[in-house]
């Protein structure tokens, strides 16, 4: 991909990093990568130009603007991506009539302005680095829930905790800026909580790490001369430094928020999350969720007092301090997990060619639901069959109608770039079907050949299941529908069908415990992928039934899409985890056909079901 990145911070702060670490992986994976910046050097091999995005006097902006959509135009970008407010701003003006989406990262809450209520001024996507900010975006600043992803910053850690050497001496360590809201809470430390620990421990050594020392606050200012005439050399003044990890590896316990806490933990060393909403002690197992839902203390859910108990706060550092514990092996894992830069880029990567594809395709993409295809009607309660004759009568419709059947696979190699967005169809057409029944075999599979169609087949995991149990087991008076064998599935896939994962034994995966739900949707993909040598992309729910654990586990199972029954996003890009099918029965005709094919029908379907 061609990606550009618009900057404004004049200083290296966390969203630079970020920035630069992202724009880095990605360069590296081989994509063409471009930067913004007030800065005019940045730690990266990617195309860096200096542009005073933080500047925002009116002509300035408008020349900002200029620029970046001229560069937009010379380098052929496909998705440009934001970092701050004020870079959000001057690229949505630039974008505006071009087909290139903006997503934006937010990076801490958001002063309310006109211009944010009166323009969409932060794009096609938004990506909230922690929960408490998603409700905050949500909440406060009335941003639609459906458009913001909540994807941390992704952080690319060194070697492996314990493997470098770690200082004996007992030292602390504030790491972090001194300007702002960070510099205030510098200052009470310095004030409040430094002075009684050095008293108390004689050979504890403190160090002020972070850039615009310069911006301490004057109480702050005050506060450390009186340190270091009082304390001497055991208060180390480092201010900014490209050594962090270093310090981390010299610190017994580390002050910080935001990154800084991040990285601390990753490197197994132990954390007291400080940040500008508040402190979140020191991070433990019990801890963590609430201290990352915070970014370890940099951002409040909802407005409130950011008061910090400082006597509490001091307390709880000299009792660890006079008995120092390693962080636990399974948290620093966890840790490193849930911010590993090579996976969240990934994640990043594909919400870019989400947000192209949204941008780009055509609005509305109709994806049908059909299970049996028999050859008489059935006398069934669950009127989940079209018969041979009506479903031919479907396809023709199809036809005349000049609809080209894809598949997700498809559609998942012109998002990636497999395939030119140029040659995607002017009215494409999702068909599936759900079960792998044996007439599927006997009789849609010759028609749709006949036509040159192809679908998406939804089957389960284990071949030994051979009926559908899961009705007649219900009720004794449903038929009996046989399901394909394993040689009749392969001739799906010889005919260029794309094969889909339906659990492992159609179990209603809201009703199993977490485990088994995962244990149901990781399964299935691996054992049709191994049985009939094929790549599973998506993902059919049983009953449409689903939760938003359900629709994680489906994601970290590996699958591209999970697609439902009646529920989702008007597009598929709104949801690729919950895509909108609509039923079809046996008593489809032309008109319902032209209906549930148009692109008002799913607003129709939610108005009509008070959906």
């Amino acid at each position: 991909m061609r990606i550009l990145h618009v900057l404004s911070a004049n200083f290296f702060a966390g969203s630079v990093s970020y920035a630069v670490h992202l724009a880095e992986a990605h360069r590296q994976q081989g994509h063409e990568v471009w930067l913004l910046s007030d800065a005019d050097v940045l730690p990266t091999a990617a195309h860096v130009e200096q542009l005073p995005i933080s500047n925002r006097r009116h002509a300035q902006r408008l020349r900002n603007i200029r620029r970046i959509r001229a560069l937009v135009r010379e380098q052929q970008i496909e998705v440009v991506h934001a970092h701050s407010r004020a870079a959000s701003w001057v690229a949505y003006f630039a974008l505006l009539g071009l087909p290139v989406p903006l997503i934006s990262t937010v990076h801490g809450r958001q002063h309310l302005h006109a211009s944010t209520r009166l323009f969409d001024m932060y794009g096609d996507k938004v990506v909230a680095i922690c929960a408490n900010l998603r409700t905050h975006l949500v909440e406060e600043v009335k941003m639609q829930p459906d458009k913001i992803v909540l994807l941390p910053n992704g952080v690319a850690f060194g070697a492996e905790p314990g493997s470098g050497i770690r200082s004996s001496e007992l030292r602390l360590s504030f790491i972090g800026r001194f300007n702002g809201g960070k510099g205030e809470r510098a200052a009470a430390l310095l004030q409040h909580v430094f002075p009684a620990l050095l008293a108390a421990l004689p050979t504890l050594r403190i160090a002020l790490v972070g850039g615009e020392l310069d911006h301490l606050p004057a109480a702050g200012k005050t506060a450390l001369a009186e340190l270091q005439q009082r304390f001497g050399s055991r208060v180390e003044v480092v201010g900014f430094t490209d050594d962090v990890p270093g310090w981390l590896q010299r610190s017994t316990l580390v002050i910080g928020a935001g990154r800084v806490a991040i990285e601390a933990l990753g490197a197994g060393v132990p954390v007291l999350a400080l940040g500008e909403a508040g402190s979140e002690g020191i991070v433990t197992a019990e801890t963590y969720p609430q201290a990352a839902a915070s970014n370890f203390g940099d951002i409040s859910a909802l407005l409130a007092p950011t008061t910090v108990d400082y006597e509490a706060l001091l307390a709880q550092v000299r009792a660890f301090l006079q008995a120092p514990a390693p962080v636990p092996e399974a948290l620093t894992q966890r840790v490193r997990a849930d911010y590993n830069l090579a996976r969240i880029s990934s994640e990043v990567l594909t919400l870019y060619r989400s947000a192209v594809m949204k941008k780009r395709v055509p609005g509305f993409i109709p994806v049908l639901m059909y299970h049996k295809i028999p050859d008489e009607p059935l006398q069934t309660r669950h009127r989940i069959f079209v018969t041979k004759d009506r479903f031919a009568e479907h396809l023709r419709f199809f036809q005349q109608q000049r609809f080209t059947p894809i598949t997700f696979l498809d559609y998942l190699a012109f998002a990636n770039g497999d395939k030119n967005l140029t040659d995607f169809p002017a009215r494409p057409l999702i068909l599936t079907f759900d079960d792998g029944y044996l007439d599927n075999y006997t009789n849609l599979l010759p028609l749709m050949q006949q036509y040159g169609f192809r679908g998406v087949l939804y089957l389960l995991g284990n071949p030994a299941i051979r009926h559908n149990y899961w009705d007649t087991d219900h009720d004794p008076a449903e038929p009996r529908s046989e399901i394909m064998d394993e040689e009749q599935k392969r001739a799906f896939v010889a005919a260029g069908w794309e094969i889909g994962a339906h659990t492992m034994s159609h179990a209603r995966l809201p009703e199993l415990p977490l485990p088994d739900a995962a244990r149901e949707i990781q399964e299935s993909k691996v054992a049709l992928e191994q049985a009939l040598g094929t790549q599973i992309v998506s993902f059919a729910y049983p009953y449409g039934a689903l939760t938003e654990a359900n629709k994680q586990q489906v994601r970290e199972a590996g699958f591209a899409f999970g697609v439902a029954t009646d529920t989702g996003g008007l597009r598929i890009e709104d949801d690729r985890f919950q895509v909108f099918r609509v039923n079809m029965f046996p008593e489809e005709t032309p008109a319902t056909l032209r209906k549930k094919t148009s692109s008002w029908y799913r607003q129709y379907y939610r108005w009509k079901r008070g959906k």
